[in-house]
Protein backbone atom coordinates (compact mmCIF):
# COMPACT_ATOMS: atom_id res chain seq x y z
CA UNK A 1 0.00 0.00 0.00
CA UNK A 2 2.95 2.32 0.66
CA UNK A 3 3.96 2.14 -3.00
CA UNK A 4 0.45 3.17 -4.07
CA UNK A 5 0.54 6.13 -1.65
CA UNK A 6 3.95 7.21 -2.94
CA UNK A 7 2.76 7.04 -6.55
CA UNK A 8 -0.46 8.93 -5.77
CA UNK A 9 1.46 11.47 -3.69
CA UNK A 10 3.90 12.05 -6.52
CA UNK A 11 1.03 12.43 -9.01
CA UNK A 12 -0.66 14.95 -6.70
CA UNK A 13 2.62 16.80 -6.30
CA UNK A 14 3.03 17.00 -10.08
CA UNK A 15 -0.55 18.26 -10.48
CA UNK A 16 0.02 20.81 -7.73
CA UNK A 17 3.15 22.12 -9.41
CA UNK A 18 1.37 22.27 -12.77
CA UNK A 19 -1.44 24.12 -11.00
CA UNK A 20 0.97 26.91 -10.15
CA UNK A 21 1.08 27.76 -13.85
CA UNK A 22 -2.43 26.75 -14.95
CA UNK A 23 -5.10 28.92 -13.30
CA UNK A 24 -7.92 26.36 -13.48
CA UNK A 25 -5.95 23.60 -11.77
CA UNK A 26 -5.91 24.10 -7.99
CA UNK A 27 -2.49 24.07 -6.37
CA UNK A 28 -3.21 23.95 -2.65
CA UNK A 29 -5.47 20.86 -2.50
CA UNK A 30 -3.02 18.81 -4.54
CA UNK A 31 -0.04 19.89 -2.41
CA UNK A 32 -1.93 19.13 0.80
CA UNK A 33 -3.03 15.74 -0.52
CA UNK A 34 0.53 15.01 -1.59
CA UNK A 35 1.78 15.81 1.92
CA UNK A 36 -0.89 13.58 3.48
CA UNK A 37 -0.05 10.68 1.15
CA UNK A 38 3.68 11.06 1.78
CA UNK A 39 3.00 11.19 5.52
CA UNK A 40 1.27 7.79 5.32
CA UNK A 41 3.87 6.19 3.08
CA UNK A 42 7.33 7.70 3.44
CA UNK A 43 8.65 9.88 6.26
CA UNK A 44 11.62 10.74 4.05
CA UNK A 45 9.44 12.11 1.23
CA UNK A 46 7.18 13.90 3.71
CA UNK A 47 10.16 15.58 5.37
CA UNK A 48 11.57 16.47 1.94
CA UNK A 49 8.30 18.07 0.87
CA UNK A 50 7.88 20.10 4.07
CA UNK A 51 11.51 21.24 3.97
CA UNK A 52 11.33 22.18 0.28
CA UNK A 53 12.37 25.81 -0.19
CA UNK A 54 9.30 26.87 -2.20
CA UNK A 55 6.57 24.33 -1.41
CA UNK A 56 7.26 23.59 2.25
CA UNK A 57 6.35 26.99 3.70
CA UNK A 58 3.25 27.16 1.50
CA UNK A 59 1.99 23.80 2.81
CA UNK A 60 2.89 24.51 6.44
CA UNK A 61 1.30 27.98 6.43
CA UNK A 62 -1.91 26.71 4.91
CA UNK A 63 -2.14 23.74 7.28
CA UNK A 64 -1.37 25.79 10.38
CA UNK A 65 -3.09 29.11 9.66
CA UNK A 66 -5.55 28.40 6.81
CA UNK A 67 -3.98 31.45 5.17
CA UNK A 68 -2.37 32.28 1.83
CA UNK A 69 0.52 34.76 1.50
CA UNK A 70 -0.41 38.06 -0.14
CA UNK A 71 2.07 37.52 -2.97
CA UNK A 72 0.52 34.12 -3.80
CA UNK A 73 -2.97 35.64 -3.76
CA UNK A 74 -1.98 38.47 -6.10
CA UNK A 75 -0.22 36.15 -8.53
CA UNK A 76 -3.02 33.58 -8.49
CA UNK A 77 -5.85 36.02 -9.02
CA UNK A 78 -3.89 37.91 -11.68
CA UNK A 79 -3.12 34.76 -13.65
CA UNK A 80 -6.73 33.60 -13.44
CA UNK A 81 -8.03 36.88 -14.82
CA UNK A 82 -5.36 37.23 -17.50
CA UNK A 83 -5.92 33.70 -18.77
CA UNK A 84 -9.70 33.63 -18.63
CA UNK A 85 -10.17 37.14 -20.00
CA UNK A 86 -7.87 36.32 -22.89
CA UNK A 87 -9.94 33.22 -23.63
CA UNK A 88 -13.21 35.12 -23.31
CA UNK A 89 -12.11 38.01 -25.51
CA UNK A 90 -9.95 36.40 -28.18
CA UNK A 91 -10.48 32.63 -28.27
CA UNK A 92 -14.11 31.80 -27.67
CA UNK A 93 -16.68 32.93 -30.23
CA UNK A 94 -19.88 32.01 -28.33
CA UNK A 95 -21.26 34.52 -25.89
CA UNK A 96 -22.38 31.83 -23.43
CA UNK A 97 -18.83 30.43 -23.27
CA UNK A 98 -17.47 33.91 -22.62
CA UNK A 99 -19.97 34.29 -19.78
CA UNK A 100 -18.85 30.96 -18.32
CA UNK A 101 -15.19 32.06 -18.43
CA UNK A 102 -16.00 35.29 -16.61
CA UNK A 103 -18.12 33.41 -14.05
CA UNK A 104 -15.23 30.98 -13.50
CA UNK A 105 -12.82 33.87 -12.97
CA UNK A 106 -15.17 35.44 -10.42
CA UNK A 107 -15.68 32.11 -8.60
CA UNK A 108 -11.99 31.22 -8.48
CA UNK A 109 -11.06 34.73 -7.33
CA UNK A 110 -13.76 34.62 -4.65
CA UNK A 111 -12.43 31.28 -3.41
CA UNK A 112 -8.80 32.43 -3.28
CA UNK A 113 -9.66 35.74 -1.63
CA UNK A 114 -11.91 34.04 0.95
CA UNK A 115 -8.85 32.67 2.77
CA UNK A 116 -7.04 34.81 5.32
CA UNK A 117 -3.97 36.65 4.12
CA UNK A 118 -0.75 35.50 5.74
CA UNK A 119 1.31 38.41 6.99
Amino acid sequence: MKIVYIILGSLCLALGIIGIFLPLLPTTPFLLLSAALYFRSSPRLYDWLLSHKQLGPYIRNFREHKAIPLRAKVISVSLVWITLLYCALFVLPQLWLKAIMIALAVGISWHILSFKTLK
